[in-house]
């Protein structure tokens, strides 16, 4: 069976410590098509750089400031202390654009990648305009950051967002699938990609753990019940996946990146028949007071 997770340093290539995606030869992953991403960490006045390439890209900072310089000219993004502080400034490159990432201060940089033939303009988005969601309630509450989605952002295939759930909470729940084209639904890869903190009351000793579960919808094989840690990565190619668990005393954040072969560039999902009901048990429930994560 094709390996759908991979732990830190599993998928490096050179300086990326994360290289998955359609145009990685060194970390290709067989009947992987549709989505990439690529995460690096830079010392100070560290800079990288991304040929050209019949895909769009969004930059994304994990940790820290960064400038990127194309042939539309150079943009800041000021960045965050981590991905548990609130939303980031990202840049949409559009297609077959070159970039030179730098980082400012030293931090750590994603960037999410989809094969893309139309192109669609460059386009800076400040932390201030990220849609942020609150999304479930009680113990399903999470944190969306909704800048890469159809309706924030005007792009050519793929959807990007970036989730963070407070520990012993469950996200990516009830399960759910994005596998096919049909009515309500529609067709999607999706990459995962994690980092976990313990709660500021942890020793020194704590290990910040969750856990992501992927299993088969159909006849296509897929069973995965991984612990996840910071730099660690799902993909999921199909089936039902849910929940991503926030374990007792660990923050979970997760990057998600989808695209697909579809005529539509939208999420449409179906629940897993028997899990689907929990939605109708948030109505009664507060969102997680310790949401949102500001920093």
């Amino acid at each position: 069976m094709t390996n759908w997770v991979y732990p830190r340093g599993t998928a490096n290539d050179g300086v990326w410590q994360v290289s998955l995606g359609a145009f990685d030869s060194a970390a290709s992953v067989e009947g992987w098509a549709h989505t990439g991403l690529k995460v690096a960490s830079l010392a100070s006045g560290e800079s990288l750089e991304l040929a050209g390439a019949a895909e769009e890209r969004i930059v994304v900072p994990l940790a820290g400031s960064f400038s990127i310089t194309t042939n539309d000219g150079e943009f800041t993004l000021r960045g965050r202390a981590s991905v548990f502080s609130g939303p980031s400034d990202v840049y949409y490159s559009g297609t077959s654009a070159a970039l030179v990432i730098r980082s400012i201060d030293g931090g750590k940089v994603a960037v999410a990648s989809a094969p893309a033939a139309n192109h669609y303009p460059a386009r800076l988005i400040p932390a201030e305009d990220i849609p942020v969601e609150l999304r479930g309630a009680g113990n399903c509450s999470r944190q969306v950051h909704n800048f890469g989605t159809p309706a924030a952002l005007e792009a050519d295939r793929f959807i990007v967002c970036e989730v963070l759930t407070p520990a012993g909470n469950w996200s990516s729940y009830p399960p759910h699938k994005h596998d096919e084209e049909k009515d309500g639904e529609t067709q999607l890869e999706e990459i995962y990609y994690f980092e976990t903190r313990a709660v500021a009351a942890a020793p020194e000793s704590a290990d910040a753990v969750g856990y992501q579960r992927v299993y088969a919808s159909d006849e296509r094989p897929i069973d995965v019940a991984a612990e996840v840690r910071t730099g660690d990565v799902v993909l999921v190619p199909y089936g039902w996946h849910g929940p991503a668990m926030a374990a007792p005393g660990y923050d979970l954040y997760y990057l998600n990146v989808m695209a697909g072969p579809g005529p539509v560039r939208e999420w449409l999902i179906s629940d897993d028949p028997h899990h689907g009901w929990i939605r109708g048990t948030w109505d009664s429930q507060d969102v997680d007071p310790r949401l949102p994560f500001t920093g």
